[in-house]
């Protein structure tokens, strides 16, 4: 007798057979059906802002003589391929560094995310950080990407022996600054969500988790700390958001984050409060949005370009059918329009910040020979 097998209707997921691709022009990607989240393991502390005077008064009080702080920002600087790329970038900023005339010296390098690949391990921070980034003569700042915060890389692996964050805890959020290396001290910022108070602007920094969501379903912690920290912001600073999971992106491997745009907006309107910048990393490429919300128009960044991706081919591509894209570009969401875009070599971007305006440089270094070149510039 033959015997078939028959599978029950409520066991099949006729919709968990493939990723549906974007409408072309869409910047923001489908809701998942199944969103996985790891819990962060450290409770929050009560006080998640922290100031510029107090990890380097002297940088803080430069900035303010000057009239205007200047500083680094790339995501996705971790590589698994070597670190060849990051080394790059980093020698780079170095050089801004030393042949800038004081009042344009960068004082700090701020990471979008993914600082390590892939799961973020304590014992891979020398290999992948410390070395790297060894004559970089400025304090780093970060909040952490989804391969800091995973501990699986596909679903079915032995999970790693440590809990999720492990190794972004104990090199950025130590309780007591440590020589991890002779070379450079572990950070003490507050959390893996926290807001950078500095002269002329406030970042609040934002941890997306895994898969590009702020909370767990039912809660609403790091939610209300972003409406918070947004509400109670200077008025006279810039307002920056940084988040590792981009809300818009026009490649063709990720899309935006539609709930990263959504809890972006929420705090917009429950605070009457809107950024000067909107910064992320995740997609390894450089992309510029402008987005016109009541009358402002305000640069949404994608700067993940900063080491994993070692070749142009490794870079993330927008839709192919973006291919000859006549800049700017109208995306399919009428306030969103791109400028800007790089997708075949790493860079980093340059911040200057004053009382007035906000400018942000993007640097390109060649995977060939190193050169640098400034690609893009724009001031709010």
């Amino acid at each position: 007798m033959l015997h078939t097998h028959v599978i029950a209707p409520h066991l099949t997921r006729h919709k968990a057979v493939g990723k549906p691709r974007r409408a072309v022009g869409d910047p923001v990607a489908t809701l998942k059906e199944y969103t996985r989240f790891i819990p962060i393991p450290n409770p929050a502390p009560n006080q998640l802002a922290a100031s510029l005077d107090i990890f380097d008064p002297a940088a803080a009080k430069a900035a303010r003589e000057a009239g205007k702080l200047v500083f680094h920002c790339v995501g996705d600087i971790g590589g698994i391929y070597g670190t060849a790329t990051e080394e790059s970038i980093a020698t780079a900023m170095e050089e801004q560094i030393k042949a800038a005339a004081p009042e344009d010296v960068p004082r700090f390098h701020y990471v979008l995310g993914d600082v390590i690949y892939f799961n973020g391990q304590q014992t891979l921070y020398k290999q992948e950080f410390y070395e790297p980034y060894q004559y970089y003569p400025a304090l780093i700042f970060a909040i952490p990407g989804n391969h800091d915060g995973d501990t699986q890389v596909r679903r079915g692996d032995a999970p790693d022996g440590e809990p999720s964050l492990y190794g972004f805890f104990n090199n950025f959020c130590a309780a007591q600054p440590e020589h991890v290396t002779p070379y450079r001290m572990s950070m003490t910022q507050p959390y893996c969500y926290w807001t950078l108070q500095a002269p002329f602007v406030t970042m609040v920094g934002l941890y997306s988790n895994v898969e590009g969501s702020l909370d767990a379903r039912g809660r609403n912690d790091q939610q209300a700390y972003l409406e918070a920290q947004m509400a109670a912001a200077p008025r006279d600073a810039k307002l920056v958001v940084t988040v590792h999971h981009p809300p818009y992106s026009l490649d063709s491997a990720h899309g935006g984050t539609p709930d990263i745009l959504l809890a972006l907006d929420r705090a917009i309107q429950s605070t009457g409060r809107l950024p000067d910048a909107v910064l992320s990393g995740h997609v390894h490429n450089y992309q510029r949005f402008t987005r016109t919300l009541k009358g402002k128009q305000i640069p949404y960044i994608v700067s993940g370009a900063g080491g994993y991706a070692n070749t142009a081919r490794s870079l993330h591509k927008l839709q192919k059918e973006l291919t000859d894209v006549q800049l700017p570009y109208q995306t399919t969401h009428a306030d969103v329009q791109l400028e800007s875009f790089q997708e075949e070599e790493p860079g980093f971007l340059r911040i200057t910040v004053d009382e007035k305006d906000l400018t942000f440089d993007y640097f390109t270094v060649s995977f060939e020979d190193d050169t640098v070149a400034l690609f893009d510039s724009v001031t709010v």
